[in-house]
């Protein structure tokens, strides 16, 4: 076997050995899967203030007054996590499961305050949440619960397929092959196999304390830009590359997909940044939310 003929047998096993190691995942159908969200935790508190820091861990001490023993908050990576692993018990937790997504259709002009009825979407979410957490008159369990699910959805909404839809339910209804790796459908490619690769992969890791220059130029921004940037790269990007050509006007959804090796080489960049401004971006809500001075107000886009 010759060396150009290994190299590719390895770069097609190692893509079907994530794909796998994505299946493996708990919560592998929510954005970014448990590994990606805890990834955006960990960015962020490499990257916050030491006294936010500082203040989360003493918020995190009050874990057990959040009442769910079965869903700890140990560290920001866990809180990053939990509101995923509450879909355990829906009876209880079941209104929040609207948050984590805020889809619009790739082929109609993008509108921050569309499909979000009552503020049940992840981009208000994001802006209610962070402004409970900067409340101090508030109980301790209260804003540990509004950390966590700020966390979550600062990273959800900066998944593609959690902002552009092509009326396939995210992407959930194109079933999709991973390189050779059968049996997912495309909004779990990016929320599992996909992340997994970015971030394994990532040289420099992303978890890391990022310079000033950096942080300029990947994070910034609010809830409602972090969407539309999503809803554009689902349609620009995420559906041309798993069907390899652009979505016609009006065309409907294929019922599968194959993301080829090149079209995961193409994607997983991609994905690595994406994940790398969640993470940055939410080390700036937590600063914000830590910081002395009046509580955070929703935009004017976003106020209902």
């Amino acid at each position: 076997m010759g060396n150009r003929t290994v190299r590719q047998y390895l770069r097609r096993l190692t893509g079907a050995l994530a794909a796998l190691l994505a299946l493996a995942q708990p919560g592998a159908a929510q954005a970014w899967g448990y590994y990606g969200h805890q990834t955006t935790g960990r960015i962020a508190l490499a990257n916050v203030e030491p006294s936010t820091r500082t203040a989360i861990a003493r918020l995190i001490a009050h874990n057990r007054e959040l009442g769910t023993p079965d869903c700890q908050i140990r560290d920001l990576a866990t809180a990053a996590t939990w509101p995923d692993c509450l879909r355990s018990e829906s009876w209880r937790w079941g209104y929040t499961f609207a948050w984590h997504y805020q889809t619009e259709p790739v082929g109609e002009p993008y509108d921050a305050r569309k499909n979000c009825s009552g503020g049940a979407c992840v981009s208000a979410q994001i802006e209610r949440n962070q402004r409970i957490l900067a409340d101090e008159s508030l109980p301790a369990n209260v804003r540990l619960e509004a950390l966590a699910f700020m966390v979550h959805f600062a990273g959800d909404i900066h998944m593609p397929l959690h902002s552009g839809d092509n009326d396939d339910r995210g992407g959930n209804s194109i079933d999709t092959t991973y390189g050779i790796a059968p049996g997912f459908n495309l909004h779990s490619v990016w929320d599992s196999a996909l992340a997994e690769r970015a971030i394994s992969g990532a040289t420099p890791p992303l978890v890391r304390r990022y310079s000033a220059a950096e942080r300029a130029a990947l994070a910034g921004g609010g809830p409602a830009d972090w969407g539309r940037e999503s809803w554009e790269l689902a349609g620009r990007f995420v559906y041309p590359n798993a069907l390899g050509r652009p979505l016609a006007a009006g065309e409907a959804s294929p019922e599968e997909a194959t993301l080829t090796q090149e079209a995961i080489v193409a994607a997983v960049p991609v994905a690595e940044r994406r994940i790398t401004q969640a993470g940055l971006r939410i080390a700036e809500l937590l600063d914000a939310a830590f910081a002395p001075g009046p509580l955070p107000q929703p935009t004017a886009a976003l106020a209902r």
